[in-house]
């Protein structure tokens, strides 16, 4: 038996596959889900989502949101999600440059708030780029 996973964005089904495996970026750490886990509801940070489906790892980035998992169906809810596949690696680092010169010199909460948020996902798309080239 396998995992039923659907990621959710406000736009669209960013994912709808079965996995052997998925390790999500929650709120408390990386949390990996194998079958027939216990039922959990959790909130999701920003970072990748790796999922496992014959030996082949797939990273997803996800923008915050909340996951349940339930009678090996896991629901993933998101703000907003990436698909690594479609990252170009220098794009991906010069936004990360972009980002730490961002929190640099924010002045403002709102202005730190917000090069944080840009600056975790650079961070993420690069972590997805190395999962799927490695």
């Amino acid at each position: 038996m396998t995992l039923n996973i659907r990621v959710i964005a406000p736009d669209k089904t960013v994912w709808d596959a079965k996995a052997e495996e998925i390790i999500l970026p929650s709120s408390t750490g990386q949390l990996g889900i194998l079958k027939d886990h216990v039922p959990l509801l959790t909130a999701l940070d920003i970072g990748v989502m790796r999922v496992r489906i014959e030996k082949e790892w797939q990273p997803i980035i996800l923008l915050g949101g909340f996951a349940e998992v339930d009678s090996n169906n896991i629901t993933i809810l998101v703000n907003g999600a990436e698909e690594a596949s479609n990252l170009d690696i220098d794009t991906a680092q010069s936004n990360l440059e972009e980002a730490s010169q961002a929190l640099a010199i924010a002045k403002t909460n709102k202005d730190k708030i917000e090069a944080t948020r840009n600056l975790r996902k650079a961070r993420a798309r690069i972590q997805a780029f190395n999962v799927l080239n490695n």
